[in-house]
């Protein structure tokens, strides 16, 4: 049996100040770094080995990897005193457009709660100049069918440290949820949700505890 963990980065400064963070390469909190630690601890407490690591382009999920596995029991995944990460845009958040860097309160009361949240939650509406989640997963899955598949399919155990919109396209990839289930999936930061794999098949999901 092998695993496909998927963690979203720990609390980044915009997200404790509610705002759309996006593409904006913004730093983790305190409280983030705290996350990531023991987003780490939960990963060893489960005795979950890594091989590969993946990442979006973006330092609040790079600094989760890096501090999650900084610890000796993922030796393996650093040389020279740097994580062997494997970082890719496409990986990255969702582009919220001409949201990014609004107060999401203030973004509802100004164009209304109902149209605020079609373009937060909705499958296929994109914000003005933004992406919609359906845009994530056709720039998601082509890159995990090329780069994360094949070490899936040859028994590793593979973690994406990336962004709630990615991982959720992500999910929709691997087929644990279809798109009209998908808005309603929560995906805490710093909180590892773990896929079992046996013989390339799902076998069950859940978030590590």
């Amino acid at each position: 049996m092998n695993k496909l963990i998927l963690l979203r980065h720990g609390q980044s400064q915009w997200n404790l100040e509610n705002r759309f963070t996006g593409w904006e390469d913004v730093p983790l909190t305190e409280k983030g770094i705290k996350e990531a630690k023991n987003a780490g601890a939960l990963l060893i407490n489960n005795r979950i080995i890594v091989d590969v690591v993946f990442s979006s382009n973006l330092q609040r999920a790079n600094k989760t990897a890096e501090i999650a596995l900084n610890v000796k029991d993922f030796k393996n995944l650093w040389i020279n005193g740097e994580l062997k990460l494997i970082k890719n845009q496409s990986l990255n958040e969702r582009d919220y457009g001409d949201l990014v860097g609004l107060n999401k309160e203030e973004t509802a009361k100004k164009f209304g709660k109902d149209q605020v949240h079609i373009w937060r939650r909705s499958y296929d509406t994109p914000p003005p100049n933004g992406e919609s989640l359906m845009d994530v997963v056709n720039r998601v899955s082509p890159y995990f069918e090329k780069n994360i598949s094949p070490l899936i399919n040859d028994n590793k155990n593979v973690l994406i440290v990336a962004h709630g919109n990615s991982l959720r396209a992500t999910m929709i990839k691997v087929g644990l949820y279809k798109a009209e289930e998908i808005s309603k999936i929560e995906l805490p930061t710093g909180s590892p949700f773990c896929i079992n794999y046996e013989k390339n098949q799902i076998l069950d999901s859940y978030f590590l505890s």
